[in-house]
């Protein structure tokens, strides 16, 4: 029989530093994985993270997790910054932090080595997401062949992103029944991070778009199966697997190629490009956070790009 944690995070067994501390720090260590991180994006990251932290004290002399010291995650956290962005040594730093306290809780650790060592200093006022101009989006969004299955599909998801402002885990975890109606309108429901729903009405053309893919693919007699699904090897039909997200990245980068734009977008870009539009039609900061499930209008902020436009103009300016 499979173990318990072999169902959660397949293929993940505690690295050496940890096995080395004996089976109680071993158990604990696995159990933080399995029973604190309940979304599979994050605890992916965190496992990535902590392995990475391992790995670097063991090459460091530590024997095992135990022994680990500030000192240690002081030099990882430099190594770290030499390597990554500030975002990202702070965020695996975030995860070390993390697990120690669950190991100190767990009498694992006698105190958390991380808890005194402080991340590299990152202040962000603007995001770094690409972002299609709207005749861009609509450039996009017009050139694919809508006569395939795969047509409406790849519209009906990008549509769902740009005018819904969805991340894209939310947009590929929704089943067929969270399109619904409601006030004789479509209505979607978007599983977003922490377990919480997000209900909102759909854009006229969202509508349109969501309509013709359930419609012309025959979903709605699956309610319970994944709303945006992989494709079948050389039958152009549509499984009942659902689409991953590595698979969505790669389906927008060849929609764009194809559509003739240059900017090297992502699946993010059509949630920073639907709120900059939002924006700039005079939509107001506070109803954006609200459409995108933002806990603060500040995150809303990183994903506002209309100053682009204006710094543009400025430099125009230097007649030379």
């Amino acid at each position: 029989m499979k173990q318990p944690v072999a169902v959660i995070a397949p293929g993940f067994e505690a690295p050496a530093l940890v096995a080395a501390a004996g089976p109680k720090a071993e158990l604990h260590f696995l159990e933080f994985f399995a029973a604190t991180l309940r979304n599979a994006n994050t605890r992916r990251g965190y496992m990535r993270a902590v392995g990475e932290f391992l790995d670097f004290c063991a090459a460091m002399g530590a024997p095992s997790i135990v022994a680990i010291e500030p000192l240690h995650v002081a030099a990882y956290i430099e190594w770290l910054t030499q390597q990554k962005s500030a975002p990202t040594a702070k965020a695996r730093l975030a995860a070390v932090r993390s697990l120690f306290d669950w190991l100190v809780v767990k009498q694992v650790v006698p105190a958390n080595p991380a808890s005194s060592v402080r991340g590299p200093k990152h202040s962000v006022k603007r995001g770094k997401t690409p972002v299609l101009a709207p005749d861009e989006a609509r450039q996009l969004l017009d050139a694919i062949d809508v006569s395939t299955p795969v047509g409406l599909r790849d519209r009906a998801l990008m549509g769902l992103m740009v005018y819904s402002f969805a991340r894209i885990g939310a947009v590929l975890g929704m089943k067929v029944e969270d399109v619904f109606v409601q006030n004789r309108r479509l209505w979607v429901r978007l599983h977003e991070k922490g377990g919480k729903q997000h209900e909102m009405p759909c854009h006229h053309n969202l509508e349109a778009y969501l309509q013709a893919y359930i419609e012309g693919c025959s979903l709605a007699g699956d309610p319970k199966g994944p709303l945006f699904r992989t494709i079948g090897r050389g039958t152009d039909q549509l499984t009942t697997e659902p689409l991953a997200q590595p698979n969505a990245h790669a389906m927008v980068r060849r929609r764009a190629a194809a559509a003739g734009i240059k900017t090297k977008i992502g699946n993010h870009t059509f949630r920073a490009t639907g709120i900059t539009a939002y924006l700039k039609n005079g939509g107001v900061l506070e109803k954006a956070a609200a459409m995108a499930n933002h806990s603060s209008t500040r995150t809303t902020q990183l994903y506002d790009r209309r100053q682009d436009g204006m710094t543009l103009d400025e430099i125009e300016r230097v007649l030379i």
